[in-house]
């Protein structure tokens, strides 16, 4: 596109970013196209959104963060020789909602892989789930299995689903929400909820069920091994997709599981704003960039669909030229007749 990128990865991704670099070179991608600079991220955006010809930003992070960077680039606009285009992919409070008529098979898969995959240390991973009281009798119990023997532990054994989290602050952010929700009444403990930083950053998959569905077990981003559920009556469900799409600033990914159609119809309908990315009875990560457009609004981002021709486009500064081969000779139009002669 004829543009140079400063890429600032995390610290915590040095070594990664690093490799993904030297790959990029090996592959023939001319020197200075990509520049990537490690170091303190507060440190280099100072200098980067300072810069006159500062065309866009595009960020994966905290919604925090990402707002602090909005507010620097504003104070810098009359500096920038263009207006500078922020994009941003922050963070996720996703729901899994299941109609009475879900399958509890798909659900229970769908359930241990969106939230405990990876430490649910993805921005897309299910943290959030509303369960119809129908559905729960048959769940809870090979839930609470399936987690409880989900290993922990070295991930470059085969057998481990579990790896630590991704630095100590992590851990001990962790601890302190789990902490937490033990001492709610409103809470019950399913399973889990050891962290144990004596032996590496391990935090045991952990699944509260909880009777009041605006806790901010349901509310705030974790970014961990952290799933919460709220059992509902049945007959709630209109009221259930009202909480799933007021409850949380969110609006990232969602899941909606049922095999009714016309409940399906009405949960797209009501949750048209709860998330960039809705799947239909499929777990709410995974997306494939360039074939699944993924994004999120409100504190999620700006929803520009990353992997997607509108992510591409979002990055295009258009050009048009017209050239006329027959330019007119005579300043009037017909309807003024002789007025300018």
């Amino acid at each position: 596109m004829g543009n140079t990128v400063v890429w600032k990865p995390s610290e915590k991704s040095a070594l990664s970013s690093d490799v993904v670099m030297r790959v990029f070179e090996e592959a023939g991608l001319p020197p200075g196209v990509i520049n990537l600079v490690h170091g303190d991220g507060r440190s280099i955006a100072s200098q980067a959104l300072a810069s006159e010809h500062l065309a866009g930003v595009s960020f994966t992070g905290s919604t925090a963060v990402f707002r602090d960077l909005w507010k620097t680039t504003a104070q810098h606009i009359d500096t920038y020789r263009s207006y500078p285009r922020l994009v941003g992919e922050t963070g996720g409070k996703n729901a899994v909602i299941a109609h009475p008529s879900a399958d509890p098979d798909a659900l229970l898969v769908a359930l241990v892989r969106s939230a405990f995959e990876y430490q649910g240390q993805k921005c897309s991973a299910a943290s959030r789930a509303y369960i119809p009281r129908s559905l729960w009798h048959k769940l809870e119990g090979p839930l609470t299995d399936t987690v409880t023997n989900l290993r922990v532990g070295d991930v470059t054994e085969h057998e481990t689903f579990v790896g630590a989290v991704i630095d100590e602050a992590s851990a001990k952010r962790l601890e302190q929400a789990i902490d937490r929700a033990k001492g709610l009444d409103s809470h019950r403990l399913l399973v889990g909820g050891t962290v144990r930083r004596e032996t590496g950053w391990f935090v045991d998959p952990t699944v509260f069920v909880t009777d009041d569905p605006t806790a901010f077990t349901m509310s705030q981003e974790f970014f961990g091994p952290l799933l919460t559920v709220h059992v509902y009556d049945d007959a709630d469900w209109p009221t259930v997709l009202t909480l799933a799409d007021s409850t949380s600033p969110y609006a990232l990914t969602c899941s909606v599981f049922a095999t009714e159609r016309t409940a399906i119809s009405q949960a797209l309908s009501v949750l048209r704003d709860t998330a960039g990315m809705t799947y239909v009875n499929d777990k709410p990560t995974g997306a494939l960039m360039g074939r699944q457009s993924f994004g999120g609004g409100r504190a999620s981002g700006t929803n520009d669909k990353t992997g997607s021709p509108l992510a591409l486009q979002r990055w295009v500064s258009g050009r048009y030229i017209k050239e006329n081969m027959n330019p007119d000779l005579d300043w009037t139009y017909p309807y003024m007749g002789t007025a300018g002669r």
